[in-house]
C-alpha cells in the first residue's frame, strides 16, 4: 500500500483506509480483479483492530469499488465502472449546488463564470 494510517487525522481510522484504496483504485495503481489483501493480514500490517479493516472493506463496497467472492475475499472492481460511478456522482453535485446558487440569487453569468474559473463578486 502507497499509503499511511495518520493516528492524528480526525477522521476515523476506516475512512482513511477507504480514502487510501479508493484513490489507489481510481489511479490505477489497484488493478480491475485484484483481491484486496485479507483483513487479517492488512490488520496486522497497519497493526489495527480487523473490525476496522471489515468496515472498511463493506464500505468500499457498499460504494462500488470493489466485489467480494463469498469464500475468497474482495476484489478491485473495473476502474473504468468505478470513474464513470464518480463522474455521475460529481456531475449530480454539481447540479446540486447550481440549484442552490439559483435558489439564492446568484446570477447565470455568476455561475458561468464561476464554472469557467473566472472571478466571483467577494
Amino acid at each position: 500500500m502507497l499509503w499511511n494510517i495518520d493516528f492524528r487525522d480526525k477522521r476515523p481510522i476506516y475512512e482513511q483506509i477507504v480514502s487510501g484504496m479508493e484513490n489507489e483504485i481510481i489511479r490505477g495503481i489497484m488493478i480491475p480483479d485484484e483481491p484486496l489483501p485479507s483483513v487479517r493480514s492488512l490488520a496486522m500490517e497497519l497493526s489495527i483492530n480487523p473490525n476496522t479493516i471489515q468496515k472498511a472493506y463493506r464500505q468500499l463496497e457498499s460504494d462500488g469499488y470493489t466485489y467480494s467472492v463469498p469464500g475468497r475475499g474482495s476484489f478491485v472492481k473495473n476502474v473504468e465502472e468505478v470513474r464513470e460511478m464518480k463522474k455521475k456522482e460529481m456531475l449530480r453535485r454539481i447540479m446540486d449546488l447550481i440549484r442552490q446558487a439559483r435558489e439564492l440569487g446568484i446570477s447565470e453569468k455568476e455561475i458561468s463564470d464561476a464554472v469557467k474559473g473566472g472571478r466571483t463578486n467577494d
